[in-house]
């Protein structure tokens, strides 16, 4: 691998755990590990002569590489579908159900690569993705494949959904699929892709969709697979006021008195959304160590409600972000999916003590960063290799212009601030493993126009096949 010089940076926000913010610094990666951090006024003409490249910092913001913790990159595919556009969330599954029962292979890999490319447009480096459809010989590999030609770090979840309508869950039964076949395929693609390895590339999680599409023996059977494996596990869980009303309906408790029973609690578990958890939730959340995927943009956009991120935050309940699927945010900006939760946060204390002064001190611009990183970091199990620019760590940096006209202003007084209170840009570099994947704000690695003119044929297919 390439040796790679960051110099002089305007500033490098480091989200070690001193907080550190290094003006004028120099970052040294080599072998797709962050080698040294060098300080203003260093001799650097010695490491300017032994590496590859050296690329000037000078007008940037340095942060470590955001990481995604939840996301359906297939749905990329179904932005924006008419049908769906003022639904919630039932609704908008079923709306979308049929669409996506026609998808093939090969959307699997170009929507992939699609969401990927809008993830590092955006600084992010580290993603994991939910796949639980899979029609048509649809297999979680073509994410897989996707994800290495296209250079991200990638946590592959395998979902799969079991109940059909005829049994009482949400999805067609044509869309769903038999829990042996779930549970074997899930125990191939472990022994086939998950690397344990520090710095690992892929890695693969067990993740049944959700309590309205899966059995609770599929729920319980996948967490022993899970800790066989010693893999995470992952799913949706008290997303909005139908789900809570379903888990009560069919199942006559809470959707964490559900998790409990089923050993889907524990350090190894992050769920999704949880803007519904109770008090008793977070308390068990914060207890067994469980994490949360937070998906502000998602939870707006499906009206399902905000998550009471300060409670669970002081409850110190592992926390980060989500751009959650493609067809519900619209978006996969994981930037602005950081100014979101910070805003949300803000608003939603203002909302909840009718306008008292304390809103904004509910969530800082540095504190939504740390989310964005070290938060994600933490609920994928990645706290120690990636979420921060530290000697070791993998070299996973993004870098923002300071000079432009969204942060004009706003730079020259706090760049870190400004990432997250001025209008969200995409980066200048992403750089994921030593490998700069986004080179002066171009993809590197695929060829992007005809990778989009493909994605939007195939996007026009699926819609028209579903009728």
């Amino acid at each position: 691998m390439s040796r790679i010089l960051i110099h002089q940076a305007q500033c490098i926000a480091t989200c070690n755990d001193q907080h550190d913010e290094l003006k004028d610094a120099s970052l040294l990666i080599a072998n797709g590990i962050i080698e040294k951090i060098f300080l203003k006024d260093e001799d650097l003409s010695a490491v300017k002569a032994s590496v590859d490249r050296t690329i000037d910092g000078r007008n940037h913001v340095v942060i470590p590489g955001m990481i995604n913790t939840h996301h359906h990159m297939v749905q990329s595919l179904t932005r924006a579908v008419p049908s769906v556009q003022n639904a919630e969330l039932f609704s908008w599954l079923q709306g979308l159900y049929p669409i996506w029962a026609g998808l093939t292979p090969d959307m699997v890999h170009v929507s992939t690569q699609i969401a990927m490319a809008e993830l590092l447009f955006s600084g992010c480096t580290t993603t994991s993705d939910h796949l639980y459809i899979y029609p048509n010989g649809v297999r979680l590999d073509n994410s897989i494949t996707a994800a290495q030609i296209i250079g991200m770090r990638f946590v592959a979840t395998r979902g799969g959904m079991s109940v059909g309508q005829s049994q009482g869950g949400l999805p067609p039964d044509r869309v769903v699929e038999s829990e042996d076949f779930i549970l074997k395929d899930t125990q191939r693609l472990i022994e086939t892709w998950h690397n344990t390895k520090h710095g690992a590339m892929t890695q693969v999680a067990v993740a049944p969709c959700s309590p309205f599409t899966v059995s609770q023996d599929l729920m319980r059977e996948s967490a022993k697979l899970a800790r066989h494996y010693q893999t995470r596990l992952h799913t949706h869980l008290a997303e909005n006021d139908h789900d809570l009303a379903y888990t009560q309906e069919k199942f006559n408790c809470t959707p964490t008195q559900y998790v409990q029973d089923l050993g889907w609690l524990g350090s190894d578990v992050w769920h999704a959304h949880c803007v519904r958890l109770n008090d008793e939730g977070i308390s068990l959340f914060a207890a067994t160590h469980t994490s949360i995927a937070h998906c502000p943009c998602s939870n707006m956009r499906l009206a399902s409600g905000i998550l009471p991120l300060r409670k669970i935050l002081n409850a110190n309940v592992a926390v980060g972000l989500g751009v959650d699927g493609s067809a519900s945010n619209d978006a996969a900006h994981m930037l602005n999916e950081a100014r979101q939760a910070m805003l949300l946060a803000r608003v939603s204390k203002g909302m909840q003590s009718f306008g008292c002064d304390t809103g904004p001190s509910e969530m800082t611009p540095r504190q939504a960063l740390h989310l964005a990183t070290r938060g994600g970091a933490q609920v994928l199990g990645r706290a120690r290799d990636v979420g921060q620019i530290t000697v070791g760590y993998c070299a996973d940096i993004a870098m923002f212009r300071t000079d432009t006209l969204a942060m004009a202003g706003g730079a020259v007084h706090d760049p870190v601030g400004a990432l997250m209170l001025c209008a969200s840009s995409n980066a200048d570099y992403t750089i994921v493993n030593g490998k700069v994947v986004v080179d002066q704000g171009h993809l590197s690695t695929v060829d992007l126009q005809p990778l989009i003119e493909k994605h939007n044929n195939y996007a026009k297919q699926l819609a028209l096949g579903a009728f």
